[in-house]
Protein backbone atom coordinates (compact mmCIF):
# COMPACT_ATOMS: atom_id res chain seq x y z
CA UNK A 1 0.00 0.00 0.00
CA UNK A 2 1.05 3.33 -0.74
CA UNK A 3 2.62 5.65 2.00
CA UNK A 4 2.06 3.22 4.48
CA UNK A 5 5.14 2.81 7.55
CA UNK A 6 5.62 7.27 6.48
CA UNK A 7 3.77 9.75 9.07
CA UNK A 8 3.20 12.40 6.61
CA UNK A 9 2.23 15.82 8.10
CA UNK A 10 0.87 18.19 5.89
CA UNK A 11 -1.28 21.28 6.30
CA UNK A 12 -5.23 21.05 5.71
CA UNK A 13 -4.82 23.50 3.06
CA UNK A 14 -2.13 21.34 1.67
CA UNK A 15 -3.79 18.49 1.56
CA UNK A 16 -7.19 19.80 -0.10
CA UNK A 17 -5.19 22.88 -2.67
CA UNK A 18 -5.66 20.70 -5.52
CA UNK A 19 -8.77 19.89 -7.09
CA UNK A 20 -10.35 16.04 -7.14
CA UNK A 21 -10.34 16.44 -10.69
CA UNK A 22 -6.55 15.19 -11.03
CA UNK A 23 -7.35 13.06 -7.88
CA UNK A 24 -9.98 10.88 -9.88
CA UNK A 25 -8.24 10.86 -13.21
CA UNK A 26 -7.13 7.38 -14.13
CA UNK A 27 -3.49 6.41 -13.84
CA UNK A 28 -3.83 6.87 -18.03
CA UNK A 29 -6.53 7.85 -20.51
CA UNK A 30 -5.68 5.23 -22.77
CA UNK A 31 -7.95 2.83 -23.07
CA UNK A 32 -8.09 -0.37 -20.92
CA UNK A 33 -7.00 -3.63 -21.95
CA UNK A 34 -8.11 -5.72 -18.94
CA UNK A 35 -11.00 -4.86 -16.55
CA UNK A 36 -8.07 -3.10 -13.96
CA UNK A 37 -7.91 0.16 -12.29
CA UNK A 38 -6.03 1.87 -9.64
CA UNK A 39 -6.33 5.24 -8.46
CA UNK A 40 -3.74 7.99 -8.35
CA UNK A 41 -1.04 8.44 -5.28
CA UNK A 42 0.16 11.49 -5.71
CA UNK A 43 -1.67 12.94 -3.08
CA UNK A 44 -0.75 11.67 0.05
CA UNK A 45 -2.70 9.51 2.46
CA UNK A 46 -3.44 11.21 5.87
CA UNK A 47 -1.10 9.12 7.99
CA UNK A 48 -2.42 10.33 11.12
CA UNK A 49 -5.23 8.62 14.19
CA UNK A 50 -8.95 10.31 14.38
CA UNK A 51 -8.34 12.15 17.22
CA UNK A 52 -4.83 13.64 15.90
CA UNK A 53 -7.35 14.76 13.08
CA UNK A 54 -9.61 15.64 15.19
CA UNK A 55 -7.34 18.14 17.04
CA UNK A 56 -6.49 19.67 13.97
CA UNK A 57 -9.54 20.58 13.00
CA UNK A 58 -10.68 22.46 16.24
CA UNK A 59 -7.15 24.11 15.57
CA UNK A 60 -8.17 25.12 12.21
CA UNK A 61 -12.09 25.87 12.71
CA UNK A 62 -12.42 26.36 16.07
CA UNK A 63 -14.85 28.59 16.18
CA UNK A 64 -16.77 27.50 13.22
CA UNK A 65 -20.30 25.26 12.98
CA UNK A 66 -19.29 21.42 13.40
CA UNK A 67 -22.18 19.79 15.02
CA UNK A 68 -26.27 20.62 14.51
CA UNK A 69 -28.23 18.32 16.24
CA UNK A 70 -31.75 19.94 15.40
CA UNK A 71 -34.05 17.68 17.86
CA UNK A 72 -31.68 18.30 20.40
CA UNK A 73 -31.13 21.99 20.01
CA UNK A 74 -27.44 21.30 19.51
CA UNK A 75 -25.08 23.74 17.94
CA UNK A 76 -21.69 23.38 18.55
CA UNK A 77 -18.76 24.44 16.75
CA UNK A 78 -15.45 22.70 16.67
CA UNK A 79 -13.82 23.79 19.74
CA UNK A 80 -16.80 23.30 21.71
CA UNK A 81 -17.49 19.68 20.51
CA UNK A 82 -13.64 19.01 20.97
CA UNK A 83 -14.05 19.64 24.62
CA UNK A 84 -17.29 17.30 24.48
CA UNK A 85 -15.16 14.51 23.42
CA UNK A 86 -12.51 15.12 26.14
CA UNK A 87 -15.02 15.17 29.06
CA UNK A 88 -16.00 11.91 27.61
CA UNK A 89 -12.98 10.43 26.94
CA UNK A 90 -12.14 11.32 30.27
CA UNK A 91 -15.01 9.86 31.90
CA UNK A 92 -14.90 6.40 30.01
CA UNK A 93 -11.57 6.16 31.16
CA UNK A 94 -11.95 7.11 34.70
CA UNK A 95 -14.94 4.02 34.60
CA UNK A 96 -11.55 1.39 34.37
CA UNK A 97 -11.76 1.52 30.60
CA UNK A 98 -8.40 0.55 28.22
CA UNK A 99 -7.15 0.93 24.82
CA UNK A 100 -8.12 -1.69 23.20
CA UNK A 101 -11.35 -2.05 25.28
CA UNK A 102 -14.69 -2.67 23.06
CA UNK A 103 -17.56 0.07 23.57
CA UNK A 104 -20.93 -0.28 21.72
CA UNK A 105 -23.22 1.84 21.05
CA UNK A 106 -26.98 1.31 20.43
CA UNK A 107 -28.93 4.44 19.97
CA UNK A 108 -30.54 6.71 16.98
CA UNK A 109 -28.60 9.30 15.53
CA UNK A 110 -27.64 11.93 18.49
CA UNK A 111 -25.56 14.29 19.44
CA UNK A 112 -24.18 11.62 22.16
CA UNK A 113 -23.21 9.26 19.45
CA UNK A 114 -21.18 11.77 17.17
CA UNK A 115 -19.32 12.57 20.89
CA UNK A 116 -19.05 8.70 21.51
CA UNK A 117 -17.16 8.33 18.11
CA UNK A 118 -14.44 10.60 18.78
CA UNK A 119 -14.26 10.12 22.28
CA UNK A 120 -13.55 5.91 21.90
CA UNK A 121 -10.61 6.80 19.39
CA UNK A 122 -9.31 9.79 21.60
CA UNK A 123 -9.30 6.96 24.62
CA UNK A 124 -7.89 4.07 22.25
CA UNK A 125 -11.31 2.55 23.09
CA UNK A 126 -12.75 0.16 20.18
CA UNK A 127 -16.34 1.44 19.37
CA UNK A 128 -18.57 -1.26 17.81
CA UNK A 129 -21.73 -0.28 16.05
CA UNK A 130 -24.74 -1.44 17.58
CA UNK A 131 -27.93 -1.66 14.82
CA UNK A 132 -30.41 0.56 15.93
CA UNK A 133 -32.84 -2.22 14.66
CA UNK A 134 -31.63 -4.99 16.58
CA UNK A 135 -33.42 -6.65 19.10
CA UNK A 136 -32.62 -9.76 21.18
CA UNK A 137 -30.87 -12.08 19.39
CA UNK A 138 -28.78 -10.01 17.15
CA UNK A 139 -28.00 -7.78 20.28
CA UNK A 140 -27.05 -10.65 22.39
CA UNK A 141 -25.02 -12.09 19.40
CA UNK A 142 -23.20 -8.78 18.35
CA UNK A 143 -21.95 -8.35 22.19
CA UNK A 144 -20.78 -11.28 23.07
CA UNK A 145 -19.34 -11.64 19.27
CA UNK A 146 -16.53 -9.08 20.39
CA UNK A 147 -16.82 -9.20 23.75
CA UNK A 148 -17.76 -5.55 24.77
CA UNK A 149 -17.18 -4.37 27.74
CA UNK A 150 -19.25 -1.43 27.68
CA UNK A 151 -22.10 -0.23 26.57
CA UNK A 152 -23.95 3.37 25.82
CA UNK A 153 -27.73 2.62 24.64
CA UNK A 154 -30.40 4.98 24.09
CA UNK A 155 -33.79 3.64 26.31
CA UNK A 156 -36.07 3.53 23.41
CA UNK A 157 -36.12 4.07 19.96
CA UNK A 158 -39.76 4.08 17.71
CA UNK A 159 -40.87 0.49 18.84
CA UNK A 160 -37.74 -0.90 20.31
CA UNK A 161 -37.33 -0.72 24.01
CA UNK A 162 -33.73 -1.31 24.62
CA UNK A 163 -33.65 -0.98 28.00
CA UNK A 164 -36.28 -3.74 28.41
CA UNK A 165 -34.37 -5.89 26.19
CA UNK A 166 -31.06 -5.25 28.34
CA UNK A 167 -32.65 -6.49 31.13
CA UNK A 168 -34.26 -9.30 29.67
CA UNK A 169 -30.81 -10.34 28.44
CA UNK A 170 -29.01 -9.26 32.13
CA UNK A 171 -31.69 -9.23 34.52
CA UNK A 172 -28.92 -9.25 36.95
CA UNK A 173 -29.05 -5.49 35.97
CA UNK A 174 -31.69 -5.25 38.71
CA UNK A 175 -28.66 -5.67 41.93
CA UNK A 176 -25.97 -5.19 40.11
CA UNK A 177 -23.62 -1.99 41.20
CA UNK A 178 -23.14 0.20 38.24
CA UNK A 179 -20.15 -0.73 36.43
CA UNK A 180 -19.82 -4.00 37.67
CA UNK A 181 -22.38 -5.86 35.90
CA UNK A 182 -21.87 -9.67 35.94
CA UNK A 183 -24.48 -11.37 33.56
CA UNK A 184 -24.71 -15.13 32.72
CA UNK A 185 -25.63 -13.98 29.34
CA UNK A 186 -23.58 -11.36 28.48
CA UNK A 187 -20.19 -12.16 30.50
CA UNK A 188 -17.95 -9.88 29.32
CA UNK A 189 -20.18 -6.91 29.54
CA UNK A 190 -19.61 -5.11 32.87
CA UNK A 191 -20.48 -1.25 32.41
CA UNK A 192 -24.32 0.14 30.62
CA UNK A 193 -24.57 4.18 30.45
CA UNK A 194 -28.00 4.81 29.84
CA UNK A 195 -29.02 8.15 27.23
CA UNK A 196 -31.18 10.42 28.99
CA UNK A 197 -32.30 11.87 32.39
CA UNK A 198 -34.22 8.59 34.32
CA UNK A 199 -32.27 6.26 36.41
CA UNK A 200 -32.23 2.82 35.73
CA UNK A 201 -31.01 0.03 38.15
CA UNK A 202 -27.43 -0.89 37.30
CA UNK A 203 -26.61 1.57 35.05
CA UNK A 204 -24.74 4.88 34.88
CA UNK A 205 -26.04 7.72 33.33
CA UNK A 206 -24.12 9.43 30.26
CA UNK A 207 -24.31 12.92 31.78
CA UNK A 208 -22.69 11.33 35.43
CA UNK A 209 -19.90 9.98 32.75
CA UNK A 210 -19.12 12.77 31.09
CA UNK A 211 -17.04 14.57 33.27
CA UNK A 212 -14.62 17.63 32.50
CA UNK A 213 -10.90 17.03 33.42
CA UNK A 214 -8.85 18.33 35.00
CA UNK A 215 -5.39 18.51 34.48
CA UNK A 216 -4.25 15.49 35.95
CA UNK A 217 -6.75 13.71 33.84
CA UNK A 218 -6.45 15.55 30.65
CA UNK A 219 -2.25 14.39 31.06
CA UNK A 220 -3.53 10.86 31.62
CA UNK A 221 -5.78 11.30 28.30
CA UNK A 222 -3.19 12.63 26.35
CA UNK A 223 -0.57 10.24 26.98
CA UNK A 224 -3.03 7.31 25.94
CA UNK A 225 -3.64 9.19 23.02
CA UNK A 226 -0.21 9.70 22.17
CA UNK A 227 0.28 5.59 21.94
CA UNK A 228 -2.19 5.05 19.32
CA UNK A 229 -1.06 4.24 15.85
CA UNK A 230 -3.05 5.13 12.68
CA UNK A 231 -3.11 1.32 11.87
CA UNK A 232 -4.82 0.31 14.90
CA UNK A 233 -8.20 -1.00 14.77
CA UNK A 234 -10.61 1.72 15.85
CA UNK A 235 -14.34 0.37 15.08
CA UNK A 236 -16.51 -2.86 14.60
CA UNK A 237 -19.26 -2.59 12.04
CA UNK A 238 -21.19 -5.48 11.74
CA UNK A 239 -22.02 -6.93 8.21
CA UNK A 240 -24.44 -9.55 7.76
CA UNK A 241 -23.02 -12.73 6.49
CA UNK A 242 -24.44 -15.60 3.82
CA UNK A 243 -22.95 -17.90 6.79
CA UNK A 244 -25.31 -17.08 9.40
CA UNK A 245 -25.10 -14.33 12.39
CA UNK A 246 -23.09 -10.68 11.24
CA UNK A 247 -19.32 -10.37 11.12
CA UNK A 248 -17.18 -7.63 12.60
CA UNK A 249 -15.73 -5.70 10.36
CA UNK A 250 -12.94 -4.05 12.19
CA UNK A 251 -11.42 -1.18 10.61
CA UNK A 252 -8.47 1.27 11.36
CA UNK A 253 -8.07 5.05 12.05
CA UNK A 254 -6.32 5.13 8.55
CA UNK A 255 -9.29 2.89 6.74
CA UNK A 256 -12.16 5.45 7.46
CA UNK A 257 -10.14 8.84 8.14
CA UNK A 258 -8.92 8.33 4.54
CA UNK A 259 -12.17 7.13 3.02
CA UNK A 260 -14.27 10.07 4.97
CA UNK A 261 -11.45 12.57 3.26
CA UNK A 262 -11.80 11.35 -0.61
CA UNK A 263 -15.27 10.72 -0.35
CA UNK A 264 -16.03 14.35 0.65
CA UNK A 265 -13.12 15.53 -1.56
CA UNK A 266 -15.12 14.31 -4.41
CA UNK A 267 -17.91 16.75 -3.78
CA UNK A 268 -15.17 19.61 -3.51
CA UNK A 269 -16.25 19.90 0.27
CA UNK A 270 -14.45 23.35 2.46
CA UNK A 271 -15.44 24.60 5.55
CA UNK A 272 -17.99 26.28 3.78
CA UNK A 273 -20.42 23.32 3.49
CA UNK A 274 -22.85 22.11 5.44
CA UNK A 275 -24.11 18.26 4.86
CA UNK A 276 -27.79 16.97 5.79
CA UNK A 277 -27.31 13.62 7.26
CA UNK A 278 -30.18 11.45 7.57
CA UNK A 279 -28.55 8.26 7.09
CA UNK A 280 -27.96 6.32 9.94
CA UNK A 281 -24.70 6.76 12.01
CA UNK A 282 -24.58 3.01 13.06
CA UNK A 283 -23.47 2.71 9.02
CA UNK A 284 -20.73 3.68 7.14
CA UNK A 285 -22.92 6.27 5.09
CA UNK A 286 -23.39 8.28 8.38
CA UNK A 287 -20.32 7.40 10.56
CA UNK A 288 -17.78 7.61 7.81
CA UNK A 289 -18.66 9.12 5.05
CA UNK A 290 -21.17 11.70 6.80
CA UNK A 291 -18.74 12.39 10.22
CA UNK A 292 -15.09 11.92 9.27
CA UNK A 293 -15.93 13.77 6.13
CA UNK A 294 -16.69 16.59 7.20
CA UNK A 295 -14.45 16.81 9.83
CA UNK A 296 -11.19 16.37 7.86
CA UNK A 297 -13.10 19.61 5.66
CA UNK A 298 -14.35 21.72 8.75
CA UNK A 299 -18.01 21.07 6.94
CA UNK A 300 -20.75 21.30 9.37
CA UNK A 301 -23.17 18.05 10.09
CA UNK A 302 -26.31 18.66 10.40
CA UNK A 303 -28.66 16.07 11.59
CA UNK A 304 -32.27 16.73 11.23
CA UNK A 305 -33.49 13.70 13.24
CA UNK A 306 -33.04 10.90 14.97
CA UNK A 307 -34.24 8.85 12.22
CA UNK A 308 -34.71 9.51 8.75
CA UNK A 309 -38.21 11.46 8.29
CA UNK A 310 -38.64 13.38 4.97
CA UNK A 311 -40.52 16.62 6.49
CA UNK A 312 -37.30 16.83 8.88
CA UNK A 313 -34.92 16.85 6.08
CA UNK A 314 -37.00 19.58 4.29
CA UNK A 315 -37.10 21.82 7.04
CA UNK A 316 -33.57 21.13 7.91
CA UNK A 317 -32.08 22.42 4.74
CA UNK A 318 -34.18 24.87 4.21
CA UNK A 319 -33.55 26.32 8.00
CA UNK A 320 -29.04 25.51 8.02
CA UNK A 321 -28.86 26.77 4.21
CA UNK A 322 -27.82 22.58 3.86
CA UNK A 323 -24.90 23.10 0.76
CA UNK A 324 -25.47 18.66 0.28
CA UNK A 325 -27.50 16.28 1.39
CA UNK A 326 -26.94 12.10 1.52
CA UNK A 327 -29.59 9.65 1.63
CA UNK A 328 -30.88 6.31 -0.13
CA UNK A 329 -32.76 6.07 -3.55
CA UNK A 330 -35.85 5.42 -1.04
CA UNK A 331 -35.18 8.67 0.99
CA UNK A 332 -34.77 10.69 -2.23
CA UNK A 333 -38.35 9.56 -3.11
CA UNK A 334 -39.96 9.96 -0.23
CA UNK A 335 -38.38 13.55 0.06
CA UNK A 336 -39.61 14.32 -3.88
CA UNK A 337 -42.71 12.64 -2.93
CA UNK A 338 -43.82 14.38 0.77
CA UNK A 339 -46.79 16.96 -0.05
CA UNK A 340 -45.38 20.30 1.35
CA UNK A 341 -42.24 19.61 -0.98
CA UNK A 342 -42.98 22.96 -3.27
CA UNK A 343 -42.79 24.60 -0.44
CA UNK A 344 -39.51 24.73 0.99
CA UNK A 345 -36.37 26.68 0.11
CA UNK A 346 -33.87 24.26 -1.14
CA UNK A 347 -31.68 26.43 -3.32
CA UNK A 348 -28.45 25.92 -0.82
CA UNK A 349 -28.34 22.23 -2.16
CA UNK A 350 -25.52 21.67 -4.15
CA UNK A 351 -23.87 18.17 -4.19
CA UNK A 352 -24.50 15.27 -2.18
CA UNK A 353 -24.31 11.02 -2.35
CA UNK A 354 -27.23 9.05 -3.39
CA UNK A 355 -25.95 5.34 -2.90
CA UNK A 356 -27.14 1.79 -0.81
CA UNK A 357 -29.28 0.60 -3.62
CA UNK A 358 -29.57 1.15 -7.71
CA UNK A 359 -29.93 5.06 -8.24
CA UNK A 360 -33.18 5.04 -10.98
CA UNK A 361 -32.36 7.54 -13.37
CA UNK A 362 -35.50 9.14 -13.16
CA UNK A 363 -35.01 10.28 -9.86
CA UNK A 364 -31.47 11.42 -10.16
CA UNK A 365 -33.52 13.84 -12.88
CA UNK A 366 -35.84 14.87 -10.48
CA UNK A 367 -32.86 15.65 -7.41
CA UNK A 368 -30.79 17.96 -10.13
CA UNK A 369 -33.87 19.46 -11.47
CA UNK A 370 -36.38 19.85 -8.50
CA UNK A 371 -34.14 19.76 -5.35
CA UNK A 372 -31.08 21.61 -6.98
CA UNK A 373 -28.26 18.99 -6.67
CA UNK A 374 -26.50 19.28 -9.55
CA UNK A 375 -23.51 17.85 -8.75
CA UNK A 376 -24.91 14.67 -6.61
CA UNK A 377 -22.66 11.70 -6.93
CA UNK A 378 -23.06 8.34 -6.95
CA UNK A 379 -21.09 6.07 -4.43
CA UNK A 380 -20.05 2.28 -4.18
CA UNK A 381 -18.73 0.22 -1.82
CA UNK A 382 -18.99 -2.13 1.20
CA UNK A 383 -18.47 -1.75 5.12
CA UNK A 384 -15.49 -3.84 4.41
CA UNK A 385 -13.56 -1.29 2.80
CA UNK A 386 -14.64 1.68 4.71
CA UNK A 387 -16.75 1.43 2.50
CA UNK A 388 -16.33 3.34 -0.69
CA UNK A 389 -14.25 1.71 -3.73
CA UNK A 390 -15.89 3.98 -6.60
CA UNK A 391 -17.52 7.68 -6.80
CA UNK A 392 -18.65 9.99 -9.81
CA UNK A 393 -17.36 13.30 -9.58
CA UNK A 394 -19.60 16.46 -9.32
CA UNK A 395 -19.49 17.40 -13.10
CA UNK A 396 -19.89 14.13 -15.36
CA UNK A 397 -22.88 13.84 -17.30
CA UNK A 398 -25.63 12.83 -16.08
CA UNK A 399 -25.93 9.43 -17.96
CA UNK A 400 -22.22 8.57 -16.42
CA UNK A 401 -23.78 9.75 -13.12
CA UNK A 402 -26.64 7.25 -13.15
CA UNK A 403 -25.08 4.58 -15.44
CA UNK A 404 -22.02 3.97 -13.30
CA UNK A 405 -20.82 4.19 -10.13
CA UNK A 406 -18.08 6.60 -11.56
CA UNK A 407 -14.19 5.77 -11.26
CA UNK A 408 -11.85 4.05 -8.90
CA UNK A 409 -11.02 6.04 -5.38
CA UNK A 410 -7.49 6.99 -5.02
CA UNK A 411 -4.86 4.56 -3.46
CA UNK A 412 -7.75 1.54 -4.09
CA UNK A 413 -7.05 -0.84 -7.12
CA UNK A 414 -10.24 -2.85 -8.59
CA UNK A 415 -9.95 -6.05 -10.63
CA UNK A 416 -12.78 -8.00 -11.94
CA UNK A 417 -12.03 -11.44 -12.45
CA UNK A 418 -14.17 -14.77 -13.68
CA UNK A 419 -14.83 -17.47 -12.20
CA UNK A 420 -11.33 -19.01 -12.57
CA UNK A 421 -9.72 -15.88 -11.23
CA UNK A 422 -8.54 -14.51 -14.47
CA UNK A 423 -8.71 -10.49 -14.81
CA UNK A 424 -11.74 -9.94 -17.23
CA UNK A 425 -11.97 -8.27 -20.53
CA UNK A 426 -13.45 -4.48 -20.41
CA UNK A 427 -17.18 -5.03 -20.99
CA UNK A 428 -17.02 -8.71 -19.50
CA UNK A 429 -18.94 -9.21 -16.13
CA UNK A 430 -17.29 -10.95 -13.10
CA UNK A 431 -16.68 -10.85 -9.36
CA UNK A 432 -15.44 -6.93 -8.65
CA UNK A 433 -12.00 -7.51 -5.77
CA UNK A 434 -10.66 -4.48 -4.46
CA UNK A 435 -6.99 -3.93 -2.24
CA UNK A 436 -5.67 -0.58 -0.95
CA UNK A 437 -5.66 1.63 2.29
CA UNK A 438 -9.61 0.57 2.91
CA UNK A 439 -9.60 -3.08 2.93
CA UNK A 440 -10.19 -3.47 7.04
CA UNK A 441 -7.99 -5.55 8.71
CA UNK A 442 -10.36 -8.74 9.05
CA UNK A 443 -13.41 -9.88 10.98
CA UNK A 444 -12.97 -10.10 14.62
CA UNK A 445 -12.09 -13.08 15.99
CA UNK A 446 -13.05 -14.60 13.09
CA UNK A 447 -9.96 -15.81 10.78
CA UNK A 448 -11.91 -18.99 8.69
CA UNK A 449 -14.07 -15.71 7.37
CA UNK A 450 -11.10 -13.49 7.00
CA UNK A 451 -9.53 -15.64 4.48
CA UNK A 452 -12.52 -16.48 2.35
CA UNK A 453 -13.10 -12.23 1.92
CA UNK A 454 -9.47 -11.57 1.43
CA UNK A 455 -6.94 -13.60 -0.25
CA UNK A 456 -3.31 -13.80 -0.05
CA UNK A 457 -2.19 -11.00 -1.95
CA UNK A 458 -4.60 -8.46 -0.20
CA UNK A 459 -7.50 -8.81 -2.37
CA UNK A 460 -10.99 -8.16 -0.51
CA UNK A 461 -13.70 -10.52 -2.42
CA UNK A 462 -16.69 -8.08 -2.59
CA UNK A 463 -19.05 -10.91 -3.89
CA UNK A 464 -20.54 -8.35 -6.39
CA UNK A 465 -20.81 -8.65 -10.12
CA UNK A 466 -19.25 -5.48 -11.73
CA UNK A 467 -18.03 -4.37 -15.06
CA UNK A 468 -15.77 -2.01 -16.18
CA UNK A 469 -15.70 -0.18 -19.23
CA UNK A 470 -12.69 0.81 -21.22
CA UNK A 471 -12.48 4.22 -19.71
CA UNK A 472 -12.43 2.60 -16.09
CA UNK A 473 -16.04 3.80 -15.45
CA UNK A 474 -17.57 0.49 -12.59
CA UNK A 475 -21.07 -0.48 -12.98
CA UNK A 476 -22.39 -3.22 -10.65
CA UNK A 477 -24.91 -5.51 -12.56
CA UNK A 478 -25.40 -8.57 -9.55
CA UNK A 479 -24.28 -10.04 -6.67
CA UNK A 480 -22.43 -13.19 -6.51
CA UNK A 481 -23.99 -13.91 -3.41
CA UNK A 482 -27.64 -13.83 -2.58
CA UNK A 483 -28.07 -10.41 -0.72
CA UNK A 484 -30.87 -8.05 -0.82
CA UNK A 485 -30.91 -4.61 -0.55
CA UNK A 486 -34.37 -3.61 1.06
CA UNK A 487 -34.33 0.00 1.28
CA UNK A 488 -30.83 1.03 1.04
CA UNK A 489 -30.32 -1.95 4.08
CA UNK A 490 -28.16 -5.57 3.12
CA UNK A 491 -29.74 -8.61 4.21
CA UNK A 492 -28.57 -11.73 4.07
CA UNK A 493 -30.95 -14.60 3.21
CA UNK A 494 -28.49 -17.08 5.08
CA UNK A 495 -28.96 -15.22 7.93
CA UNK A 496 -32.86 -14.76 8.46
CA UNK A 497 -32.67 -19.00 7.15
CA UNK A 498 -30.94 -19.73 10.16
CA UNK A 499 -33.00 -17.81 12.51
CA UNK A 500 -36.14 -19.25 11.41
CA UNK A 501 -34.59 -22.95 11.66
CA UNK A 502 -35.54 -22.07 14.99
CA UNK A 503 -39.00 -22.58 14.70
CA UNK A 504 -40.15 -25.80 16.07
CA UNK A 505 -42.16 -26.12 13.26
CA UNK A 506 -40.16 -25.36 10.09
CA UNK A 507 -38.12 -28.17 8.91
CA UNK A 508 -36.79 -26.20 6.38
CA UNK A 509 -36.65 -23.25 4.57
CA UNK A 510 -34.93 -20.87 1.74
CA UNK A 511 -35.34 -16.98 2.07
CA UNK A 512 -35.05 -14.51 -0.82
CA UNK A 513 -35.43 -11.55 -2.76
CA UNK A 514 -38.38 -10.44 -4.76
CA UNK A 515 -38.82 -7.21 -6.50
CA UNK A 516 -40.62 -4.56 -5.01
CA UNK A 517 -41.27 -0.65 -6.00
CA UNK A 518 -40.78 1.10 -2.80
CA UNK A 519 -38.19 -0.53 -1.29
CA UNK A 520 -36.61 -2.14 -4.37
CA UNK A 521 -36.65 -5.53 -2.83
CA UNK A 522 -38.27 -7.47 -0.28
CA UNK A 523 -38.30 -10.49 1.36
CA UNK A 524 -39.85 -13.86 0.77
CA UNK A 525 -39.58 -17.10 2.40
CA UNK A 526 -40.33 -20.61 1.39
CA UNK A 527 -40.96 -22.95 4.20
CA UNK A 528 -40.95 -26.42 4.42
CA UNK A 529 -43.26 -27.25 7.63
CA UNK A 530 -42.17 -30.36 9.87
CA UNK A 531 -43.87 -33.53 9.47
CA UNK A 532 -47.50 -33.52 10.89
CA UNK A 533 -47.36 -29.39 11.86
CA UNK A 534 -49.22 -26.30 10.47
CA UNK A 535 -48.19 -22.70 10.74
CA UNK A 536 -49.75 -19.60 8.96
CA UNK A 537 -47.92 -16.63 7.37
CA UNK A 538 -48.50 -14.69 10.15
CA UNK A 539 -47.10 -17.27 13.05
CA UNK A 540 -44.00 -17.03 11.04
CA UNK A 541 -43.97 -13.49 10.99
CA UNK A 542 -44.85 -13.32 14.80
CA UNK A 543 -41.82 -15.44 15.35
CA UNK A 544 -39.69 -12.97 14.28
CA UNK A 545 -41.19 -10.19 15.62
CA UNK A 546 -38.74 -8.22 18.36
CA UNK A 547 -36.18 -11.21 17.63
CA UNK A 548 -34.77 -9.78 14.61
CA UNK A 549 -34.57 -6.82 12.84
CA UNK A 550 -37.75 -5.56 10.91
CA UNK A 551 -36.64 -5.16 7.45
CA UNK A 552 -35.52 -8.84 7.83
CA UNK A 553 -38.94 -10.13 8.69
CA UNK A 554 -40.06 -11.86 5.77
CA UNK A 555 -42.64 -9.82 3.67
CA UNK A 556 -43.84 -13.01 1.33
CA UNK A 557 -44.34 -16.75 3.33
CA UNK A 558 -45.06 -19.61 0.89
CA UNK A 559 -45.64 -23.17 2.25
CA UNK A 560 -44.46 -25.78 0.09
CA UNK A 561 -43.28 -29.24 0.00
CA UNK A 562 -39.88 -29.37 -1.43
CA UNK A 563 -37.89 -26.54 -2.94
CA UNK A 564 -36.84 -26.78 -6.57
CA UNK A 565 -33.25 -28.38 -6.89
CA UNK A 566 -29.91 -28.82 -8.94
CA UNK A 567 -28.90 -32.59 -9.59
CA UNK A 568 -26.43 -31.34 -7.12
CA UNK A 569 -28.99 -30.84 -4.65
CA UNK A 570 -28.53 -27.21 -4.43
CA UNK A 571 -31.88 -25.06 -4.13
CA UNK A 572 -32.85 -22.85 -6.93
CA UNK A 573 -33.41 -19.70 -5.37
CA UNK A 574 -34.00 -17.88 -9.12
CA UNK A 575 -36.93 -20.53 -9.51
CA UNK A 576 -38.23 -19.19 -6.62
CA UNK A 577 -37.97 -15.50 -7.39
CA UNK A 578 -39.26 -16.11 -10.65
CA UNK A 579 -42.31 -17.98 -9.18
CA UNK A 580 -43.12 -15.37 -6.45
CA UNK A 581 -42.94 -12.61 -9.59
CA UNK A 582 -45.79 -14.36 -11.27
CA UNK A 583 -47.47 -15.44 -8.80
CA UNK A 584 -47.98 -11.96 -7.70
CA UNK A 585 -47.63 -10.00 -10.74
CA UNK A 586 -44.62 -8.17 -9.69
CA UNK A 587 -41.95 -6.40 -11.95
CA UNK A 588 -38.64 -8.22 -12.62
CA UNK A 589 -37.30 -4.78 -13.66
CA UNK A 590 -37.89 -3.39 -10.30
CA UNK A 591 -34.46 -3.88 -8.90
CA UNK A 592 -30.67 -3.89 -10.78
Amino acid sequence: MACAGRRILLSWREITESGWEATMTAQTESPLTESYVSGRTDRPLLEETIPAALARAATAWGGREALVVRQQGIRWSWAELTREVDALAAGLMALGLEKGDRIGIWAPNRAEWVVTQFATARAGLILVNINPAYRLAEVEYALNKVGCKALITAATFKTSDYLGMLETLAPELANAEPGRLQAAKLPDLRIVIRLGEEKTPGMLNYADVRTPPDVAALARLDAVTATLDANEAINIQFTSGTTGFPKGATLTHRNILNNGFFVAEAMKFTEQDRLAIPVPLYHCFGMVMGVLGCMTHGSTMVFPDEAFEPASVLEAVQAERCTALYGVPTMFVAILGHPAFKQFDLSSLRTGIMAGAPCPIEVMKRVIGEMGMAEVTIAYGMTETSPVSFQSSTDEPLERRVSTVGRIHPHVEVKIVDEAGRTTPPGQQGELLTRGYSVMQGYWNDAERTAEAIDAEGWMHTGDLGVLDEAGYGNIVGRVKDMVIRGGENVYPREVEEFLYRHPKIADVQVFGVPDERFGEELCAWVVAAPGEALSEEEVREFCRGQIAHYKIPRYVKFVDAFPMTVTGKAQKFVMRDTMIEELSLSAQQTA
